[in-house]
């Protein structure tokens, strides 16, 4: 890549979903002579409470150059919206003393601490570079965020074609986007899976057991219906840990993630050799864990995004992915437990063998030669 000038480029990332995503990317980042990156974390990455997940970021040798914390002890709208307001009063600190100095600012996904910063950013007219832009949810809060995200946006790089229409619908323009697949999907080639044996080494949990993968967070636009949906859950997770190996990756901080975590932990305690409850699991494992399980089952766009490529069927459960173009592995049900426990009978170790529509490869590659072209 010869001839172009330096960049200076900062990569946020708020959690442990998306660091996993951004992955492959901050490995072509370190490559690329031409590129300086910074990253900044915050959100639960500085969490106690959410496994303090900056140490996966350290421990794959990346520098953490900045760091904003933001207390997480809440579980209801007046706290997310406090949070969203404490988040936008730090970063408008860290943008007027840093922000001119890079010449893009990298940002995923639709959380709402991502949404704060962004917002903090707008008036200082600062080059945001919108991954995963275009995408609707329409069971979730997330999809506001995700569409402000990219309309405060210079640069996209979507996953699919449809994302593109519609970030140039947001935007009013023809945008300057790119289709370049779900980047996480890059990790495939990237990172090695562990043994069955490693793993259980790691983790104590033995994936030779049938097992279900399981991640189910809280819808955040009929939130007051998860009480009820998390009594459905639990129902129908009682009756299947008498069968199955239930491995738990803990819901993110979201309106009423609280009452999911209760419910798991006190599954945990009637279950405690069938049940596994994990706040991080890291990519490597993370991808380890989905090769080898049965079935995944919950509401996570990982399913939709990923499941396809390790031939696994996905149970989507309610509408917070409702609106979000899925392959034919993804089953869509509601939270009623007799429907879980006959598709999840139905799914449960069948192999899907078809193509995942998500996957393009080198998205790394595509994104930093478009931050490097485009000014």
């Amino acid at each position: 890549m010869g001839g172009f000038k330096l960049k200076n480029i900062l990569v946020l990332t708020s959690s442990r979903a998306d660091y996993g995503i951004y992955l492959p990317l901050l490995k072509e980042l370190r490559l690329t002579d031409e590129i300086e990156f910074e990253i900044l974390a915050f959100g639960t990455h500085l969490s106690a409470k959410h496994g303090y997940t900056i140490n996966e970021i350290l421990k794959d040798g990346f520098k953490v150059q900045h760091q904003i914390e933001i207390p997480y002890e809440f579980d209801n709208p007046e706290d997310i919206a406090l949070c969203y307001a404490k988040t936008v009063e730090h970063f408008s600190m860290f943008w007027a003393k840093n922000g001119k100095k890079y010449d893009w600012i990298i940002v995923l996904g639709d959380r709402f601490e991502m949404a704060a910063a962004v917002a903090a950013g707008i008036p200082f007219v600062l080059p945001f570079a919108h991954l995963h832009g275009g995408e609707t949810t329409l069971g979730a809060i997330d999809n506001i965020y995700r569409h402000f995200i990219t309309l405060s946006s210079s640069l996209h790089f979507v996953s699919l074609s449809a994302f593109k229409e519609r970030v140039n619908e947001i935007v009013g323009l023809q945008a300057r986007c790119f289709v370049v697949g779900a980047l996480g999907l890059d990790n495939l080639s990237q990172i090695p899976m562990l043994s069955i044996s490693d793993f259980y080494q790691k983790w104590q949990i033995d994936l030779a057991k049938p097992s279900i993968l399981i991640t189910i967070h809280p819808e955040t636009v009929a939130f007051d219906d998860n009480i009820l949906f998390a009594n459905e859950s639990e129902s129908a997770l009682q009756h299947l840990a008498n069968q199955y190996q239930l491995i738990v990756t803990m819901p993110n901080a979201d309106t009423f993630g609280n009452v999911y975590r209760t419910m798991f932990q006190k599954l945990k305690e009637k279950f405690p050799t069938q049940i596994y409850l994990i706040e991080n699991f890291g990519t490597e494992s993370y991808f380890t864990a989905m090769k080898h399980v049965g079935l995944m089952l919950g509401n996570t766009s990982s399913g939709i995004t990923e499941g396809a490529s390790f031939q696994k069927y996905v149970l989507n459960i309610g509408d917070r992915q409702k609106g979000r173009i899925a392959g034919e592995n993804v089953i869509h049900i509601p939270f009623k437990r007799e429907e879980i426990i006959e598709k999840i009978t139905q799914y449960f170790g069948k192999p899907f063998i078809k193509d995942n529509i998500y996957f393009k490869g080198g998205a790394a590659k595509i994104i930093v030669k478009e931050l490097l072209l485009n000014e």
